[in-house]
Order: C-alpha cells, then structure tokens, then sequence
C-alpha cells in the first residue's frame, strides 16, 4: 500500500479511481463494510483504491487537553486498512489550515481537481468541512453536478442490532470486556509501540516485561489480561506469542506513571526498541495492591497460567 500525505500534484495513476473518505479510529466492522465498498467498485471499474483520512484525528486538533481516546495509532490503523486491499492510503494534516476549509472547498481542491475521483464512498455519519458543515446529503448534491458518483453506506449493525461504532467499543474497552470489544472490531483490540527500558523488576521476579507507553491510546481498564504479542522482523512481518500484561500504575511498587507491562511466553530475546503490537484477548483481574513482592510473584505466576489455559482453549477452538 502506498502512503501518500499531499493532495496536490496526485500522480496521474491515481487520479480517477474510487476515493472512501473517514476518520477510521477502530477500523471496525463499520469502517470495513465502508471500506469494503469501495473495494467492490474498485474492482468492478478496474480502477485504484483511495482511503482519505486525517491525523491527527480532528478531535484531537480541536480539543487537544481530552483524556487519550484513540482506539488505533496512525501506524496501527495503516496495517488494518492495509489488510482490506487498499491500493493507496492519503493521510491528510489536519491542521489550522484544513480546518478552515469549507465543504465546497474541500471537495473542489481534494476530491475534484486533487484526486479526480470518479467514484465517492462515505459512512452515514461522515462530516467533513469548516463546522462540519458537510455532510452526506451536501456530497450527494455536489454529486449531482456530475463531479462524481456518491455511494453513502447505512449503518451496520450485528445480529443483536447493535450498531458498530468507535464510541461503543471505547466503552467496552474501559468496563473491561476486550472480548466483547474484539465482536466490534472484528478482531481484538491492540496497542502498537516501541518497548522501552524499564526498571527491570519483572526480570527480578522472573517474569521479564516489554514496557509501553499508551500515549494517544484509549485506556482500558486497569488490570491483567491474556494477550497475543507481535513481535515485527526486520521483513516488516510479525511473528506472534502468547503472554500476560498489566495496564495500570504497579501500586505495589508505587509506581508513578501508568504502564502496559506484558511477558510474552517462551520467548527470549531482547526486546528493547522493537516494535511490538499488544493484542488484549481476555481481561483476567482487575489491578491492585499486594502486601510485598513475594506475594506480587506469586499472583504473576498464577495470572501467567491461567491466561497460558484461556489462550490454549482460545486456539484450539479458532477454526
């Protein structure tokens, strides 16, 4: 997938294709049904493959002292578009400037003369434009003019009726039921960074953690969960282990800024400034404060199986 960041000057060979324009936090199944659009009419008109989002999400631009929300990095939301057979991804700044720019003035300069698309897929609650002030009805009237086709994708829904939304699964997440979380997005909730130098405590204690920041990230529930770590290769692939994490603040070592702490199983190696992405599987306890380190070891080694036994259920029942 190619990685574009201007609208202007757009090489001619993707000029003229299918453009999905969204925000995309989560890539969910929403997003994918959206996304999946365009696919199919990529595919039947023979032409490329455009997603068209933003970053930093607009609402971090416009309310930038909001507790962290999102649900995907701009690195982690690149491979799940990547996934959906996306040819080109463009990644807009949002900035003063492009927040200024009005409706009209959005679709002449991106999706008209930048992009030429031909074709013009968005969300039902797609609002883009200086307010908001466009929407799916004004791209539909636009499209009328004849600068494009408009294809606008209703809600989706699961077979409870609950719709997919961002909103949702932020919510899920924080009650603490990654499971139900994973139903939304179609695969489990993950958290991509680098691993950083720690203290080293969990070495002392035998159980050797990768530490992570959760900068930007939503935060879910404090505690301990059953996790799948990806560890990247220098091919840019991922190779994947079970293991165990702590999200919170180690109040049994008083600790003073809130970590994602995970010990892959079997794996040895050095971690340090890899690339990991942290998949939450199962929440298995919520955090809290031990009357000493033994103790503290003593819970890890039982937290340590008892994700061992759910992951080992977990795949032998994947089909």
């Amino acid at each position: 997938m190619q990685i574009l960041r201007h609208y202007e000057n757009t090489p001619d060979d993707i000029r003229g294709g299918v453009v999905v324009m969204g925000n995309f936090d989560g890539v969910h199944r929403g997003h994918q049904a959206v996304i999946g659009k365009g696919a199919e009419l990529a595919r039947n008109r023979t032409e490329p493959l455009v997603v068209v989002t933003f970053e930093p999400h607009p609402r971090s631009f416009f309310r930038p002292h909001d507790p962290a929300f999102r649900l995907t990095s701009f690195r982690n939301k690149a491979h799940h578009i990547e996934a959906l057979g996306v040819d080109v991804l463009m990644v807009l700044t949002f900035d003063e400037t492009l927040s200024r720019l009005s409706a009209s003035d959005f679709v002449k300069y991106v999706i008209v003369d930048g992009l030429g698309a031909r074709d013009l897929v968005v969300g039902y609650d797609f609002r883009f434009g200086h307010q908001r002030d466009g929407d799916a009805d004004f791209l539909k009237k636009q499209a009328a003019a004849g600068d494009y086709t408009l294809s606008v994708v209703e809600p989706i829904a699961s077979a409870d009726a609950e719709v997919y939304s961002s909103t949702h699964i932020r919510e899920l997440l924080i009650a603490g039921k990654p499971g139900h979380a994973a139903a939304m997005l179609g695969r489990p909730f993950e958290i991509e960074g680098r691993v950083q130098h720690g203290d080293e405590r969990g070495r002392q204690l035998g159980f050797p953690t990768a530490n992570m920041d959760m900068d930007g990230y939503l935060h879910p529930a404090f505690g301990v969960y059953a996790i799948r770590a990806g560890l990247e290769n220098e091919a840019g692939a991922y190779e994947w282990f079970d293991g165990v994490a702590n999200f919170g603040n180690r109040p049994t070592v008083d600790g003073a800024r809130t970590l994602l702490e995970s010990h892959l199983f079997d794996f040895e190696g050095d971690l340090y400034g890899k690339n990991l992405r942290i998949a939450l599987i199962e929440f298995l306890r919520a955090e809290r404060k031990f009357d000493g380190l033994d103790q503290l070891k003593a819970q890890i080694a039982e937290d340590s199986a008892s994700a061992r036994r759910m992951l080992r259920v977990r795949a032998a029942g994947a089909p």
